[in-house]
């Protein structure tokens, strides 16, 4: 049988600024024709490229030579295991998203009123807590778009819990979608797919309110169609917010993927190798929920 091969020129845009170009690249293809948006996801995917913004293809052209290709793994990273937090502390009168009421953290039994019950020398404290469901890191379940969609309680642990994690850093980017094309150099199968947008600076001040990164639609696709077990990002909203659609959440949560807002940390997690958890409380009917979302670094 025929093995194939397409030489071409190519240009690509990087989101973050420059730019980069090939004169008669070949690459191994399956079949004898290939379309320009597939043959520019390949080379994306083989030469491992980041924050790409566009690619254009030119002199296309197939031949007949023997494949080279090998798949490329991710290396682990080599970091001693440990635990990184990548939640932020609910706080009382902390806001999380304009328009949403801030949590109440509060007494519902002090020390002091707790003594008569117990011993000399032994008091308990039980406290208080009022917040709505988005609040701090959380979750959303299918439930949170779908009436009919899973809610927080229905999730497997296994959905939740060790995911092997995959952080794409798109920190520094120009613009503020963030497109399918971030994606392609990765194998995000089964994964916990992390964006890394640096926005989590902004927690706590005005600034992060306005402005912030976001997957576009076409980005949710690729990551539902390939695979992707979770997606989690550092940002407001994975949404885009400036009008009344939320196609990411339809896009993710319609094919059973949850979504995990407000991370914080991600710059120190490896690109691979660290296992990601953001497990919340099972409760019936709640289709968003905070959780301790946390990475575990490998050993070396």
């Amino acid at each position: 049988m025929k093995q194939h091969r397409v030489k071409f020129d190519f240009e690509i845009e990087f989101a973050n600024g420059g730019g980069l170009q090939g004169q008669a690249f070949r690459l191994d293809i399956a079949g004898d024709a290939i379309d320009d948006r597939s043959l520019g996801d390949l080379i994306v995917a083989d030469l491992r490229l980041l924050m790409v913004a566009a690619v254009r293809i030119r002199n296309k052209e197939i031949v007949s030579e023997q494949h080279k290709r090998v798949e490329h793994a991710l290396a682990p990273d080599a970091a001693a295991e440990r635990l990184i937090d990548l939640n932020h502390v609910i706080e009382s009168g902390m806001i999380t998203y304009r328009g949403l009421p801030a949590p109440l953290v509060c007494d519902f039994m002090s020390r002091e009123a707790s003594q008569p019950a117990y011993s000399p020398g032994t008091s308990f404290h039980i406290a208080r807590l009022e917040m709505v469901a988005n609040t701090g890191t959380y979750l959303d379940s299918p439930y949170h778009r779908f009436a009919h969609g899973e809610d927080v309680s229905e999730l497997a642990l296994a959905r939740l819990a060790g995911l092997e994690a995959l952080v794409v850093n798109v920190a520094g980017m120009s613009g503020r979608p963030i497109g399918r094309e971030v994606f392609l150099p990765f194998d995000v199968r089964g994964k916990a797919v992390l964006v890394h947008t640096g926005w989590a600076r902004h927690w706590r001040t005005d600034a992060y309110f306005e402005g912030h990164p976001f997957l576009t639609e076409c980005a949710a696709r690729h990551l539902r169609e390939r695979g992707a077990a979770l997606v989690g990002i550092d940002s407001l909203n994975i949404d885009d917010i400036s009008g009344g659609e939320r196609p990411v959440h339809t896009t993710l949560l319609g094919g059973g993927i949850p979504i995990v807002e407000h991370l914080c940390n991600l710059e120190r997690v490896p690109a691979a190798g660290a296992r990601f958890s953001a497990v919340p409380p099972r409760v019936k009917g709640m289709g968003t929920f905070p959780v301790r979302a946390y990475a575990r670094l490998p050993g070396a």
